[in-house]
C-alpha cells in the first residue's frame, strides 16, 4: 500500500478517518492524501466566468487554511501528508482521483444516515463504496489506531466473492489479524437448507483457498435480514472489522435492488471494509 485518500469536510468523523490512515500509512510506509471538495453550486457556477473565477479563488484560500489548520495533527508528524482541494460537487468523483494518483485504499469517516434522508439522498458513505473501485474503509465511532485481530467477511459463498475474500485475507494477513467467514440465512427465496449451504461453503474454500481446511472458521447465522444478521454477529463476537464485497450498483438496479454493503457500512458501529466486485 503506498497511497491512501481521505475525503476531509473539517469534521470530527473525517479527523477519526485521518487517524486512522496515519496509522496505516505508519504501518505500510504509505503517503496520506486528504482531500477536501469545495462542491461549489450551481448558483456559483451559473454567474459569469470572472465572477465564478474570483469566488473560487476566494473559497479556494479559506479551504486552504482550514486545511492547513485541520492537519496540524500530532497523529500526521511523521507521515507524509499531501493535502488535495478539489472542485468536486459530488463524492463519487472520488474514484476518478484515486485512479488518477493510483491510490490503494480510501478511508473515510461517516455518520451515517437512516430514515427519509436515507432513502431520498444516501450518504456520502454509500455513494463513495457504491463508485469506488479500490477498497473503502469506513470508520464510525473511533479511530483504527491498533492492528485488527478478528475479522468476519460477510457473504454468500458465490463465485464472485472469491477475489474480494482473497484480496481482503492477503492485506489482513500482514496485521495477522484472523478472517471468519459468515452466511446470514433469511426466510426469504435465497433461503438454502444446511446441506446446501455445506456444498457450497466446500465449493467456496476449495477455490479460494485449495482446500477446505478453513470450514471451522464458517459461521451461519439466521436473522430476517442480511444486515442484521451481520451486525449482530459482529458486535456479540467482539470483530474489530466487517469486511463485504460489493457490486457498485447504480441507477434503476440500485434502486430496485439496493445494495447490503452499503446498508452495513452506513448503519454498523464497527469499521467496515469494502472490496469491488
Amino acid at each position: 500500500m503506498k497511497k491512501i485518500i481521505v475525503p476531509v469536510d473539517f469534521s470530527e468523523y473525517s479527523e477519526r478517518a485521518l487517524q486512522t490512515a496515519s496509522y496505516l500509512a505508519k504501518f505500510f510506509d504509505a503517503e496520506v492524501l486528504p482531500v477536501h471538495m469545495l462542491e461549489l453550486s450551481n448558483a456559483l457556477i451559473s454567474r459569469s466566468e470572472s465572477a465564478v473565477n474570483e469566488q473560487t479563488v476566494f473559497y479556494y484560500k479559506l479551504a486552504e487554511k482550514r486545511f492547513k489548520e485541520f492537519l496540524d495533527k500530532d497523529f500526521l508528524k511523521e507521515v507524509k501528508v499531501t493535502p488535495i482541494i478539489k472542485h468536486f460537487k459530488v463524492f463519487s468523483e472520488l474514484n476518478a482521483l484515486a485512479r488518477d494518483e493510483n491510490a490503494d485504499m480510501i478511508v473515510m469517516g461517516s455518520h451515517g444516515a437512516t430514515g427519509a434522508k436515507e432513502f431520498f439522498v444516501g450518504s456520502n458513505t454509500e455513494k463513495v463504496v457504491r463508485n469506488a473501485e479500490i477498497p473503502v474503509l469506513v470508520i464510525k465511532n473511533e479511530a483504527v489506531t491498533t492492528s485488527f485481530k478478528s475479522a468476519v467477511f460477510a457473504c454468500d459463498f458465490s463465485d464472485e466473492d472469491i477475489e474480494p475474500y482473497q484480496q481482503a485475507k492477503a492485506l489482513l494477513a500482514q496485521f495477522n489479524c484472523t478472517v471468519d467467514l459468515l452466511h446470514v440465512n433469511t426466510p426469504n427465496s435465497k433461503f438454502r437448507s444446511t446441506k446446501e449451504m455445506q456444498e457450497k461453503v466446500a465449493n467456496f474454500l476449495q477455490k479460494a483457498e485449495g482446500s477446505i481446511a478453513n470450514l471451522d472458521k464458517v459461521h451461519y447465522v439466521a436473522d430476517y435480514t442480511i444486515e442484521d444478521g451481520i451486525l449482530e454477529f459482529s458486535n456479540v463476537h467482539g470483530k474489530d472489522v466487517i469486511i463485504m464485497a460489493t457490486h457498485g450498483r447504480k441507477g434503476l438496479q440500485h434502486f430496485i435492488e439496493g445494495s447490503i454493503s452499503e446498508d452495513v457500512a452506513n448503519h454498523a458501529t464497527l469499521p467496515v471494509l469494502t472490496f469491488k466486485i
